[in-house]
């Protein structure tokens, strides 16, 4: 078949499937472009001609399709892709960040940026960067150490075993994450005979690996001879569709599991083993339950330093650890006993062992205890409120001084924590909230209260500002039937909220509930506990006296800016505003903006963790070399590798 190569890629996409538990549908159900001229002569007049069944989608922002499309995979649990396409230069470059964020995240997104010419002919091109030491180096390279499999077609023919590796990544549920081809410009519009037989359907099995029977008896040994284990549940259990057999595992066993960011809400957060986030980031259930604990199970988890709080969380001295997880290399960590198996089949299996042995934990009323204390605790952080008569800093000293000051600033004394609960309690039980980055997946991961399996998405393994937007309408195009909600700090919607557009134009409704501390009050947070004082993190003007950024507070309306989309938008700043906005928002047809003012230092915080980070080893600062040395003993609890 006479085609260009570009022409040969839309219809090898096309006749892409996967089979799932003897299910088969599309591979790919559409691609996200931005053209420009190095794609858009070239795989733009591919997709004009003849695109197949791909959906054609425009993006407003590289980065922010690409993380749109990463979404809509992860909401998919894998099982269905998006490609993207760029033009080369900026329009490349602007991915790089979304590629790290689904290789980090080992979620599956194709990218197809165009490249300069092949042929060199009309070198320099626009936007071409010229190496002196090396002619073959283009802005697409930077994309190498963050794809899992990268390629560069110099000739038509090249296309073929490109796209064939390119699928073999992509389907790979123990090594998959961003997969890049890049496509020189001239290259995609050139002709060859393509074979018919590369154009035949092509069904990729998406198999669930079986323990083997050495694995599972080194489990049962370890298991058997613990008396209290803990479970970690990780984004495998979700991608796996294990949530069901987990929770049985686990009260059959009266084991308690802890969730990371990826892998809550694979069980709701009611279930009685059920103990919530664990880590730098958990809870008090959680992390009181893991400090104890003789053996960790880790399920479908990378056991980052914040699910693990830096390999300082586990203090028994006799722990061990059993890893549950499809890739050899995840299963490995900590020197753990491996089971290099699907999630769910790898309980089943342990389960039937573990049931011939007649075992069972030693938990008593612990885990009933901590969920019962934990409890407590956040019904008092969903109670906890402001009023401008608190503020008194002749009383109260430099918080209530700070906080008077936004107070003034943002006309509101909501916290946000007290904002947080009200919005898990108003929104549909199978609503999917989207978050990314900042305070909010700390409160989040502590405090949201999962009422149906799969409404909690939260992009933490690369916690990319950015995100969360993009993300909102990945996952919304995944699910269409329920509302998605996008939760979002001032600092991030800043950063990147573009495809609020492409939610518009594509009648995908999202709601964005943007909550405004003005400023990255996160990252305040972190310099401050470590000797800092507020330094460029607060979204403050230019003192001209001083010359720093320390004066006065700048506020933004956030809807107003907004409603010029067409969005429907509303501010809040008081209990009743958020609760008017959160049930219209519900009547709404197009997608929404709730502007919530929040005060700075209302989140939540530590729970029995702590957080390894680079501390100045001298300084003239007495506060900044006492962190230095509470970090140095902390590290003597930590395990070293």
């Amino acid at each position: 078949m006479r085609l260009t190569t570009a022409q040969a890629i839309v219809k090898f996409l096309n006749e892409q499937y996967l089979e799932v538990e003897g299910q088969q549908h599309k591979a790919f159900k559409g691609i996200f472009t931005i053209f420009g001229h190095g794609n858009v002569v070239g795989l733009g007049q591919a997709l004009e001609e003849d695109c197949g069944d791909l959906e054609v989608y425009q993006g407003r922002n590289e980065q922010g399709m690409a993380h749109a499309a990463i979404a809509y995979a992860k909401q998919k649990h894998r099982k269905q892709l998006i490609a993207c396409t760029s033009s080369v230069g900026p329009g490349s470059a602007n991915m790089v960040t979304a590629a790290a964020t689904a290789t980090a995240n080992n979620i599956p997104v194709l990218l197809l940026p165009g490249d300069t010419f092949a042929s060199r002919q009309p070198d320099p091109v626009l936007q071409q960067i010229e190496q002196t030491h090396d002619s073959t180096l283009s802005t697409n390279d930077a994309l190498r150490p963050v794809s899992k499999y990268w390629d560069r077609v110099n000739r038509p023919e090249q296309v073929m075993s490109a796209l064939i590796n390119a699928m073999r990544v992509l389907t790979n549920q123990g090594d998959t994450g961003a997969v890049t081809i890049s496509l020189p410009q001239d290259v995609q519009g050139e002709a060859y005979d393509f074979p018919e037989y590369f154009f035949q359907k092509r069904v990729h099995r998406i198999d669930r690996r079986i323990p083997t029977a050495l694995e599972l008896g080194d489990a049962l040994s370890l298991i058997t001879s613990k008396k209290k284990p803990f479970i970690i549940c990780g984004g495998g259990v979700r991608y796996s569709e294990a949530g069901e057999a987990l929770k049985n595992f686990a009260n059959k066993y009266n084991i308690p599991f802890g969730e990371t960011q990826a892998g809550k809400s694979a069980v709701e957060s009611s279930d009685p083993m059920n103990v919530g986030g664990v880590g730098v980031t958990g809870n008090l259930a959680a992390n009181r339950l893991a400090k104890d604990t003789d053996l960790v199970i880790g399920i479908g988890t990378r056991l980052t330093d914040f699910t693990t709080a830096s390999k300082q969380l586990f203090q028994n001295e006799h722990v061990d650890y059993l890893m549950l997880n499809v890739s050899e290399f995840h299963a490995g960590k900590l020197d753990a006993v491996k089971v290099v198996a699907d999630a769910r089949e790898s309980l089943i299996a342990i389960d039937q062992l573990l049931e011939e042995h007649g075992y069972q934990s030693s938990y008593e009323g612990e885990i009933k205890k901590a969920k019962v204390d934990w409890e407590t605790e956040l019904n008092r952080l969903y109670e906890v409120s402001f009023d401008k008569k608190d503020f008194n800093p002749e009383v109260s000293g430099h918080l209530d001084e700070i906080l008077s000051e936004y107070t003034e600033a943002l006309n509101s004394t909501l916290t946000q924590t007290e904002v947080l609960g009200h919005i898990n309690k108003h929104i549909d039980e199978d609503a999917i909230i989207v978050g990314a980055s900042g305070s909010l997946p700390g409160d989040l991961q502590r405090m949201w209260v999962n009422r149906k399996p799969n409404t909690y998405h939260m992009e933490y393994g690369y916690s990319c500002m950015g995100y969360e937007i993009s993300g909102a309408l990945g996952v919304k195009m995944a699910q269409p039937d329920q509302e998605v909600y996008a939760l979002v700090g001032d600092g991030s919607y800043m950063m990147l909220h573009s495809e609020l557009v492409t939610s518009l134009q594509e009648d995908k409704k999202i709601n964005i509930l943007l909550l405004d501390n003005a400023g990255f009050g996160c990252i305040n947070n972190l310099q401050m506990s470590n000797g800092m004082g507020s330094f460029a993190t607060e979204f403050r003007k230019r003192n001209k006296e001083s010359n720093a950024l320390e004066g006065e507070i700048i506020s933004i309306d956030f809807a107003q800016s907004a409603a010029g989309y067409g969005v429907k938008t509303y501010s809040v700043k008081t209990i009743d505003d958020l609760l008017f906005a959160l049930e219209d928002a519900k009547k709404q047809d197009v997608s929404t903006l709730i502007d919530i003012k929040v005060l700075p230092k209302t989140m939540t915080n530590g729970y029995d963790s702590w957080w390894n980070v680079g501390v100045a080893e001298t300084s003239q600062k007495e506060s900044i070399v006492q962190a230095h040395h509470d970090r140095l003993e902390e590290l003597k609890k930590a395990r070293k590798y």
